[in-house]
């Protein structure tokens, strides 16, 4: 849990890297949390977009 929990402070810092593997990693890294951003926010989306009725209570006109 405290490996995790370093992983995520260590994210948004600007690391210093010294080899072009070193970059990789740490572009790969930080491509993968973004895309965990969107799976999970997409379909939260989607669903605030595509409800059944808005916040007055009243459905959706059409299908």
């Amino acid at each position: 849990m405290e490996a995790l929990a370093n992983f995520f402070r260590s994210v948004g810092t600007v690391q210093e890297v010294y080899t072009q593997v070193d970059f990789y990693t740490y572009i790969k890294s930080v491509e993968y949390m973004i895309c965990v951003a969107f799976f999970i926010g997409f379909p939260m989306l989607y669903r605030y977009i595509n409800r059944e009725g808005n916040a007055h209570g009243e459905k959706k006109q059409g299908h």
